[in-house]
C-alpha cells in the first residue's frame, strides 16, 4: 500500500487550481496506484515493463494529455500536464515514467513541422499507446551541444539516406517511430534537419544500454547505415530542425522539474511512514528530535519548489517563455530529489539500503535528472544568459 499522502503536498491548497485540474490529478493518481505501483519492483528488476501498459495509459487519456483532439489527444493546459508529471513521478519508478513519456519529447516537433498526412498516420497510434515514439538527438561525440551533431543525411532518389549514430535514446529499442536529428547543411545549428524514421528501416540497428537507474526504461544506442527515409518524412524545412527542437525544451525541462519534485515528495512520505512505525530506544523514530527535524527540513525544501513550478506552469499558460527560470527550476528540483532521497534513505537505515522501495529507486535515479534535458552546467549557463547576467 502507498504511504499516506502529506496534506502539505496537496497542490489544491495553492492558488489557481480548478476542478478540472483536480480531476486530472486524481485520474493519474488512480492509474499510478492501480497499474504501476503494484508492479514497480518486478518491472525494475526485469529491466522493462509490458508494452500493454502503453495501451492502458492511452485508453485513460494519459498519453494524449495536452495534445489536439483531432489526433486523438485531450487538450489540456500546462498546469494539468504538470500535475500529471508529478503524479507519475510519485509512483517511484522513473524508468516507467521515462518510457511512457518518451513520445512527449518527439511529438511537439512532429506536430509543428510534419506534413499533415504524416501527422495523421503516426500521432493517433502513439497517443493511443498502439505504437511508441522516441527522439534521437544525443550522439557519442556530445550530448547537450546539439548544434555539433555529426550524423548526416544525404539526398538520394526519392528521399534521404542517414548515416551515423545516436546514444542514450529512451525507448530506443522498441520505438516504432524515431524522430532523428541529422546534419544536412554546414556546421552549427543552421545545418540540422529532422527526419521521422520507421523503426523497421533497413540499416537501423539498436543496442540496449545498462544504467545506474531508470532500470525499467529501455535505453539504447542507435546506428544508421545508409537508412533510407522517404521525402515526406522530412519534418519541417531542410536545415531548420534545430529551431523545432529548441521549441520543445521548455516542456521537457518542466517535466524533469516535476519529476524531481514528485520523487522528492514520495521519498518524504515513505520515510515518514517508516519513522512512525519503527521503534528505537523505546520510542518511535519520529519521536526523536533528530529524525523529525530531518523530515521537517525536507518538507521545508519541497514546499517552495512546489509553488515555483506551479507558477512556471501558469506563466507558460499565459503565453510566456521563461526559459531561464525553467532551467533553474529543473536544476533545483534535481538537487531536491537527490537530497530527499539521501536523507530519507538515512532515516530507513539498513532497510533503505535494500532494493525494492521508492526511496531506494529515487536514490539510484536522481543523477539522471541532473543530466537529462540539459546538464546542470548547461542549464546554469542558459539561465545566466536568459536572466541578463551577461
Amino acid at each position: 500500500m502507498p504511504a499516506p499522502r502529506l496534506p502539505a503536498f496537496d497542490f489544491g491548497r495553492l492558488p489557481g487550481l480548478t476542478d478540472e485540474h483536480r480531476q486530472v490529478q486524481q485520474a493519474v493518481q488512480a492509474f499510478v496506484e492501480g497499474e504501476i505501483q503494484p508492479n514497480a519492483d518486478a518491472w525494475d528488476e526485469a529491466g522493462s515493463f509490458p508494452r500493454e501498459l502503453y495501451r492502458k495509459a492511452g485508453a485513460v487519456g494519459l498519453l494524449g494529455l495536452g495534445y489536439p483532439a483531432e489526433y486523438g489527444g485531450t487538450p489540456a493546459d500546462h498546469v494539468s500536464r504538470l500535475l500529471s508529471s508529478v503524479e507519475l513521478a510519485r509512483g517511484g519508478i522513473g524508468g516507467v515514467t521515462a518510457g511512457l513519456g518518451s513520445h512527449t519529447i518527439m511529438l511537439w516537433p512532429l506536430l509543428a513541422g510534419a506534413r499533415e498526412s504524416v501527422r495523421r498516420s503516426v500521432i493517433p497510434s502513439i497517443l493511443a499507446g498502439e505504437s511508441i515514439g522516441a527522439l534521437a538527438i544525443t550522439e557519442p561525440s556530445g550530448g547537450s551541444d546539439v548544434a555539433q551533431l555529426q550524423t548526416r543525411a544525404a539526398r538520394v532518389a526519392g528521399g534521404w539516406s542517414i548515416t551515423g549514430s545516436k546514444l542514450f535514446i529512451t525507448s530506443g529499442i522498441r520505438a516504432d517511430h524515431i524522430l532523428v536529428a541529422a546534419r544536412t547543411g554546414g556546421p552549427g545549428a543552421g545545418g540540422v534537419s529532422l527526419f521521422l524514421v520507421d523503426g523497421t528501416s533497413s540499416g537501423l540497428t539498436r543496442t540496449p544500454l545498462k544504467k545506474i537507474g531508470w532500470w525499467a526504461s529501455d535505453t539504447a544506442a542507435l546506428y544508421f547505415d545508409e537508412v533510407f527515409v522517404p521525402e515526406d518524412r522530412l519534418v519541417g524545412e531542410e536545415n531548420a530542425g534545430f529551431r523545432l527542437v529548441m521549441q520543445n525544451f521548455n516542456g521537457e525541462r518542466m517535466t524533469m522539474a516535476a519529476g524531481g519534485l514528485g520523487q522528492a515528495m514520495a521519498c518524504v512520505e515513505d520515510a515518514l511512514a517508516w519513522a512512525r512505525e519503527r521503534r528505537t530506544f523505546g520510542q518511535r523514530l519520529v519521536d526523536h528530535q533528530a529524525i523529525r527535524h530531518k523530515l521537517v527540513r525536507m518538507i521545508d525544501e519541497i514546499l517552495p519548489v512546489q509553488a515555483w513550478v506551479l507558477q512556471l506552469a501558469q506563466r507558460l499558460d499565459a503565453g510566456e517563455s521563461p526559459a531561464g527560470d525553467l532551467a533553474l527550476a529543473k536544476n533545483h528540483a534535481a538537487r531536491l530529489m537527490r537530497d530527499c532521497a539521501d536523507q530519507s534513505l538515512q532515516i530507513l537505515g539498513g532497510a533503505g539500503f535494500m532494493r525494492g522501495s521508492r526511496i531506494e529507486r529515487a536514490w539510484r535515479d536522481c543523477k539522471v535528472y541532473m543530466i537529462g534535458g540539459g546538464a546542470e552546467e548547461v542549464m546554469n549557463d542558459l539561465a545566466a544568459r536568459q536572466l541578463g547576467l551577461l
